[in-house]
């Protein structure tokens, strides 16, 4: 069945607490989605954003960020007493600085009336706190405070080698881990209550999964034995891409490389419990950068620039039966963007992953195709964009007026000649035989560069950042994409 959906990261939605979040924005979200016939709701990774504010960089690949938690839900639980926000409902940028000294205290406030609840509530926190990768995060994020906010591996060596060697908390690192259990606690079930509430109204929600973990999370302290790391725990190796589209001197992420020799020993259990436990969060499981399952770009971390990097094979066979076999409930779904190997799209047809195409790659400035879209296999996923490239008519108005003029022959020709260029893009795009269409929001309202999420191989501001205009402006502009889905993509 052909599908629609939007890709809108969580953090962007309009609300008064400065920061999209679990509460009120995202059910309107949702009620949008719903009466413009979308069936998909594409977000980025909700784990604790770490250096430049990236969701690439988490602190951990299993918990959600604190920032995302609707203060307005806990004072319907009885939590908190309301308290009005200091943030203009419409603020164009997210302020993450700013949200977190707002809200950690008011959380911290939920938490000490928390522990006078019934006993009923606190039972269901502390099944939830048996969670390994729960406790864990709890002391990683204890001990990092108490460290002064560095990195892991700038610890001192006892707290460094907690896992391996633990010693009982103190009473202020006991309380601070405390807490940061129950933040994942609250991010959770108001997490999975969105969830439900989508699912209900026929709308599924694809989760991002980044290939990498960052070096400075509990992924790494806890689990040291698999990356390439030295003695004091830095990376021997990063990882990241060589010169490409995006970038001359390539891209240089900084995230460790995987140890593959000791996880095969393992049985590969670092991405079995982690791919299983985004299957509970989300009904797709989007891999980025996908290829390194196939081949990665190996950088020695004391290079400067990615340049100096080589291609190294990874076993993406045998973690990929394992996935597969083991977790059958999951939906794949493969980055495989940019230029690759043959073997990279072998190895994701052969486990039948649906893989993404972009508009704006695949159409030239001289409005011809460099690959027919619809000659492609329909188990793909076709974007106008995603978060890393411009928008759609940031992209178109890059063009020179002649190119113009060729792409809006074109689109007359395939009989998507009326409206605006924007409409006629979207109308062309949604004709695809893809199994799924999948719209940045940003294109949605036709706009350019003032909608750029991302870009890659810079960090910090504006990046991450962007945050939608007022619903009233999205339910217009998403009640014209109704029309449009309606006309050009029927459900079939």
């Amino acid at each position: 069945m052909r599908q629609t959906g939007i890709l809108m990261p969580v953090f962007s939605l309009p609300s008064k607490s400065g920061i999209g979040e679990l509460g009120e924005a995202a059910y309107h979200w949702i009620d949008i989605m719903e009466k413009a016939g979308m069936k998909i709701w594409q977000i980025l990774p909700l784990n604790p954003v770490g250096y430049g504010n990236s969701p690439y960089q988490p602190y951990s690949s299993y918990a959600g960020d604190e920032l995302y938690i609707s203060l307005e839900e806990l004072w319907k639980e009885g939590l908190l007493a309301r308290e009005p926000s200091p943030f203009r409902e419409y603020a164009g940028k997210v302020d993450y600085d700013g949200v977190r000294e707002w809200k950690l205290p008011h959380l911290k406030e939920a938490w000490k009336t928390f522990r006078e609840k019934s006993l009923d509530e606190t039972s269901k926190f502390r099944s939830f706190a048996e969670q390994k990768w729960v406790q864990e995060y709890g002391v990683f994020r204890a001990l990092k405070r108490k460290n002064g906010g560095v990195c892991w591996n700038e610890w001192e060596e006892a707290d460094k080698n907690w896992i391996s060697n633990p010693r009982k908390l103190t009473a202020e690192e006991r309380e601070e881990a405390d807490f940061q259990i129950f933040l994942q606690y609250l991010f959770y079930f108001q997490w999975m209550k969105v969830k439900e509430t989508a699912n209900a109204k026929g709308i599924r929600i694809m989760g991002d999964v980044p290939f990498y973990v960052g070096v400075d999370s509990v992924d790494v302290w806890g689990g040291k034995d698999q990356f390439l790391l030295d003695t004091d725990g830095r990376p021997i190796f990063i990882a990241g891409v060589p010169p490409d589209y995006f970038s001359a001197t390539g891209q240089r992420w900084g995230n460790p490389i995987y140890d593959w020799d000791h996880m095969k020993e393992d049985h590969y259990r670092f991405w079995l419990e982690r791919i299983g436990y985004s299957g509970k969060l989300f009904d797709i499981v989007r891999i980025d950068h996908f290829r390194a399952f196939d081949t990665y770009w190996k950088i020695p971390s004391s290079c400067p620039t990615a340049m100096e990097g080589e291609w190294i094979e990874a076993p993406g066979y045998e973690v990929l039966d394992l996935l597969t076999r083991e977790l059958p409930e999951v939906e794949l779904v493969a980055e495989d963007l940019g230029e690759l190997r043959p073997e990279v799209l072998t190895l994701k047809d052969h486990y039948h992953l649906k893989g993404m195409k972009i508009l704006v790659f695949s159409i030239d400035s001289g409005g011809k195709y460099a690959r027919d879209i619809n000659a492609d296999k329909e188990n793909m996923i076709l974007y106008t964009g995603t978060h890393d490239n411009d928008t759609l008519m940031e992209w178109y108005h890059h063009l020179n007026c002649a190119s113009r003029r060729k792409i809006r022959r074109f689109l007359k020709k395939e009989g998507c000649g009326s409206g605006s260029v924007k409409d006629r893009l979207l109308a062309y795009t949604l004709k695809s035989k893809a199994s799924y269409v999948i719209l940045p929001i940003q294109d949605i309202l036709g706009l350019g560069e003032e909608g750029h999420m991302n870009t890659p191989g810079t960090v910090g501001s504006p990046n991450w950042e962007w945050r939608m205009p007022s619903f009233e402006e999205i339910e217009r502009a998403m009640k014209e994409f109704g029309t449009l889905v309606r006309k050009y993509r029927p459900a079939i």
